[in-house]
């Protein structure tokens, strides 16, 4: 084998392993829009699942309380800094979650949710504080 065939060889190989990472890119990139809607579904099962609740004759016994979520990590620090407005990052940095950008895309989804049920505002672009 000489040299160009060499460099050939490895041209393909190069070109390969581009491909497969795009591929992956866009595993990637569809993975973490599935898990933001699923996210979203599920926070929107909880608060009707907590309306219904609420809604519920009198008398019949409550289920038990569910185990801290990060909806409830996220509504707790809000509540210990209630004067203080957050980005997704400080957020992320305060409460020990990754500060990748597909976590942070799931906060703030969840921050947008807890926004429009009126939890929270948003005093500046990208800041999130509670509602006072």
């Amino acid at each position: 084998m000489n040299i160009t065939e060499l460099l050939a060889d490895l041209q393909i190989r190069q070109n390969e392993a581009t491909a497969r990472a795009d591929e992956l890119r866009d595993q990637i990139e569809h993975f973490t829009a599935a898990l933001t809607e699923t996210e979203a579904h599920l926070a929107d099962l909880a608060t009707t699942r907590k309306v219904i609740a609420e809604l519920a004759p009198t008398g019949t016994k409550p289920d038990p309380p569910e185990s801290s979520t990060a909806y409830q990590a996220i509504v707790n620090a809000f509540n210990q800094h209630p004067d203080q407005a957050f980005r997704v990052r400080e957020l992320h940095t305060l409460l020990g979650m990754p500060t990748d950008d597909p976590a942070m895309n799931v906060t703030r989804s969840r921050l947008g949710r807890l926004t429009r049920q009126g939890f929270l505002t948003q005093p500046a672009r990208g800041r999130y504080q509670k509602r006072t």
